[in-house]
Order: structure tokens, then sequence, then C-alpha cells
């Protein structure tokens, strides 16, 4: 043991991996509906590891979550935004009462029981399943002035108590949002889940999966019933769900809606696979041309939604000639693909159709998301650099001095410069692959660095308040959820699978939607959770400063 004691303490950098590797080898493990995940895992073994007396430099540990902290920021800006309106609100008001329930809680438990400021921060961290908390309070202990001792000793308790209450409150958040909240709303989550589908204009779907019969197909038909009318008409009457994408006469040949038809005439036509019920009794008899798969092709595009004509409309309103959607992406979260889902700026759809047809509907849409992936390091730069600065800003209320500090100014930058580039496509590329590298990595060598330093005094706080942590840690997730159960059936008439995704997403907590979306057998919840995600993220990371400030003064 002592040579991997020596190993580890010359080269601290090699612990941090081991803590990675094994912390997200300790994430994979499921008990039933509940997934420790790769964070908590790795502080739980970096607070074993760091028992060697191994530890990083504290530099180290800034810069990874200023990294975290940006990029969270950067990729939430424009769904945050998005949902600053009537729509919006009227479920984000949820995670308005998450952050203003547990602070809440979180002082009464600090005053009640004489909490430090670290352990209170720990709770307020572990319960509402917030890994980002741990770094704004940890770096705002760090502002208070206190000695090194003391300070280090507090941080440590932040990382100790965060990871008992977010156990707890994992296995809570689970088990309230898939099976508690439904049979107090006396509903089955399944059957509202695919009625609400069903209103909406879609159909189950099932995760990771195919479909046999794909929704969109190619045919080509032999013109015998619409001689003499146009192309335009013919879509017309197949319910504008199918485009021509050419007719053959003696030739193929490209048409536009003003194409008059002849008998004879071959058309080929790509659409969705209902529409083609009707397509022989409406045009003629169904034509096999394996020769013109060749000549009609069609194009794949994500195009991100910027525009203020469609931000809140329904897709069967943006509907394009020769252009369907395969799919809607939110906050990293598939949504259904429905007549009736609502889109927000910040939503990726995925489009198909002809390149003509697809630049059409991309200008009035927003813009196609860049096939490079090239890093824009100038724009990343600078609003790491200005939130940085940023959080050296401090405000002082009375005796109460309160500062963003590093975390706090990046997130606020990261949400600004994520906005500006959803309007401005031209610079700030960021990939969404490279994004959720910068945020897992960060995150994960952040948490590894704390559990490393928060070693040596995890046992002792642990004695102190062994049975405080577990009953603080469901007690804050339990009391928000219920009251968000009670203000959004009672009060704002949220539908019930909505509702349930909301209160998973009030508490940033992915195996939380997970479970509810896997009860409900389709991807409805995530129209709920999605909104209260992009929220939550943004506001409970800033409770951090707020709680250490108020405490410890």
């Amino acid at each position: 043991m002592e040579w991997l004691r020596s190993l580890l303490q010359a080269t601290p950098e090699i612990a941090l991996f081991v803590c990675l590797a094994l912390g997200y080898l300790l994430g994979k493990l499921r008990v039933g509906r509940v997934q420790l995940g790769g964070v908590c895992g790795t502080l739980i073994v970096a607070l074993v590891v760091g028992l060697l007396d191994v530890s990083l430099n504290e530099q180290v540990r800034t810069i990874a979550f200023a990294l975290f902290i940006f990029a969270l920021g950067y990729t939430g800006g424009p769904q945050f935004f998005a949902n600053l309106n009537r729509s919006g609100l009227k479920i984000g008001v949820l995670s308005v009462v998450e952050v203003l329930t547990v602070v809440l809680m979180v002082l009464a438990l600090a005053g009640v029981l004489d909490l430090d400021v670290g352990t209170a921060s720990g709770i307020l961290a572990g319960a509402a399943t917030e890994s980002a908390v741990v770094g704004t309070s940890t770096e705002a202990i760090g502002k208070l002035g206190l000695d090194p001792a003391t300070t280090a000793a507090l941080q440590g308790n932040v990382a100790t108590a965060y990871t008992v209450c977010y156990l707890f409150g994992l296995v809570a958040i689970v088990l309230f949002a898939s099976g508690f909240a439904p049979a107090l709303l006396k509903t089955n989550l399944r059957e509202s889940s695919r009625a609400l589908l069903a209103k909406m204009g879609g159909s189950d779907d099932e995760p990771g999966t195919a479909p046999a019969m794909p929704a969109l197909v190619g045919r080509a038909y032999e013109v015998t019933h619409l001689a003499g009318r146009t192309v335009g008409e013919l879509e017309s009457e197949l319910s504008r769900q199918v485009s021509v994408e050419g007719v053959v006469r003696e030739e193929f040949q490209q048409v536009d809606p003003r194409f008059e038809l002849v008998a004879g005439d071959v058309v080929v036509l790509v659409g969705e696979r209902q529409a083609f019920l009707r397509a022989e009794a409406v045009i003629g008899p169904e034509q096999a041309r394996p020769d013109l798969a060749t000549k009609t092709t069609v194009e794949t595009r994500e195009v991100v939604v910027t525009s203020k004509e469609v931000d809140g409309a329904a897709l069967r309103d943006v509907r394009t000639r020769g252009v369907f959607t395969t799919g809607v992406v939110r906050a990293e979260q598939r949504l259904p693909v429905a007549e009736g889902t609502v889109l927000r700026r910040g939503d990726v759809l995925t489009l198909v159709g002809g390149a003509e047809d697809l630049d059409a509907m991309t200008s009035r849409t927003g813009y196609a998301v860049p096939r490079t992936v090239a890093t824009d390091f100038v724009y990343l730069g600078v609003g790491v650099t200005l939130g940085m600065l940023i959080g050296k800003l401090t405000v002082h209320f009375g005796p109460i001095a309160l500062s963003l500090g590093t975390g706090g100014g990046a997130l606020l930058a990261g949400l600004v410069f994520g906005w500006f580039r959803a309007r401005h496509r031209s610079i700030g590329n960021f990939p969404p692959a490279a994004a959720t590298l910068t945020k897992d990595l960060g995150l994960a060598t952040f948490i590894a660095a704390t559990g490393l330093a928060a070693a040596p005094q995890a046992g002792a706080l642990l004695r102190q308040y062994g049975a405080l942590l577990p009953f603080a840690g469901v007690a804050l997730v339990l009391v928000p959820a219920l009251l968000s159960l009670y203000l959004g059936s009672r009060v704002l008439k949220i539908e019930p699978p909505i509702l349930l995704g909301a209160i998973a997403g009030q508490q940033c907590s992915t195996p939380a939607i997970s479970a509810v979306t896997s009860v409900a057998g389709n991807s409805v919840p995530l129209i709920g959770y999605t909104v209260t995600y992009a929220m939550s993220s943004i506001l409970l990371p800033l409770t951090g400063p707020v709680v250490v400030g108020l405490l410890g003064r």
C-alpha cells in the first residue's frame, strides 16, 4: 500500500484518471430504476483515494469548474431565454418553487441545528441533485476570508454532505416522480401519456429502436385519374403529406407545383406512409421503378430554431412543401415528433427533403447546424475570460457581501454567449459533442479534485451528522416535489405526464426522467422536463453563493 501512496502522491494526475475511470464504472451500477451516475461515483472513489493523502493543485479545480459551468450556460442559454415567455414560465415556475424551498429549508436547518456553512451547502447541493452547486458553494467559501485550515475543512464538508444527500435524494426523486406522484394524482401514467401523445397527433415511440416500416417512404405511380391536373392539386388531394419529387415523361424531370400532368406520366412521391393509403385511388396504379432510386435523392439536415415566427408554433403550422420533420431535440432530449409539438427557440429539428426545399425551410426557421467539428476557441476564450472577470465583482447588502465567483460569472457569460451564438451563427461554433465533453470532463475533474481534498475530514463529519444527512437529503427532495405536484395539478392544470417530467427537471435529475419516460412508454414527459431542467440548471448553481453569503457572515 505504501508504494501506491508514494506513486499517487508523486503523480496526482494518475490519481485523477483512476478516480474518473473507477468512478464512472461505479456509476454504471443500477438498482431497479436508480443508477448512481458517473459524477457521484467519481466523488465516492475520490473520497476513498484521498485517504492516501493525495490532492490536486487548486488551479486544476478552478479551471475545470470554469470550463464546465461556461459550457453548461452556453448550451442551455438559448433554451433558458426561450422559456421566458408565458407558456414557458407556466411550467418554469416549478423551478422557482424548487429553488426557494430548498434554500429556505437549508437556512432553517442550519439555524436550528447550528450547521456550519460547508455542511449546509453540501446538503443543498446533494438534496437538489445538482453537482454545480458544489462548485459555486466551494468557491464562495474560499472568499469568506477565513484561515486556510478552516476554509479547507468547510470545503471538505461540502463534498461529504453532498455525497450522502445526493445518494438518498436521488433515490427519493426517482421513486417519487415515477411511482408515488402518479399514485397521488390517481392517474395511469402510461395511459395518460399515450392519450396526450395521440391528442398531439403523434404515435408511441420506443427509444433505441427503428421502425420496420419507416414513416417516410418513396413511391412511384402512373397517372390515370389526374390527367389535366397540376402537381400542386395532386399534393392537396393527399393532404399535403407528400411531395412530388419528379415526373417521368419520356425522361425524368424536376417539376414545380404548377406542372400539369398527362395520362401515362409516372410521378415520384416522397412523404408520410399514411398518405399513400389513398394514392392509387387518387393517382393510378403503383409502379415498381428501381431505376428511379438514383434519380430522386433527399438530404437530412439539422436546423436550430431561432425565428420569432416559429418560436411557439406547433409543428403542423411550420410544415413546408417537400420537407419532413423526423426529429425534435430540446436540451439534449428527444421530444415526440407530433403535429401538436410546440417548438421553442434553441430546438434542433432533423429535417428531410430536397436541397432547395430544405434551404427555404432553413431560412424560415433558423440556421443549419454547421457540419464542421472545429471549435471557435477565440469566442469561447473571450467568454470564459469575461465570466471570470464578472465573478470578481462583489455586491454588499449591509454586512453581507455577495459575489458570483468564477462559477457564477462563467455561468452568466455562457448564457449570454450561447444566446448570442444562436442568433449569429457565423461565430462561436461549439459542436454539441465538444460541448458535452467539456461539461462532463470539467465537472468530473472538479468533483474528483474536491473529493480528494475532502477525504481527510469526511469521517469526522459523518460521525457528527450521520443520521441527519440522509433525512435532509430525502426531505429536501420531497417537500419541493410535493409543492410542485400540488401547484402544477391544482392551480396550473398541467397535464400529468408533462407535470411529472417537469418535477424531474426541477431537480435536474436525468435518472428521474429516465424512470418517468420508462413508465410512460413514450417521450411526452420530456416536454415538461426540458423547461424546468433549463431553468433549474441555471438557477440552482446561483443558490450556492447565496447560502454561503447568508450563513458565512
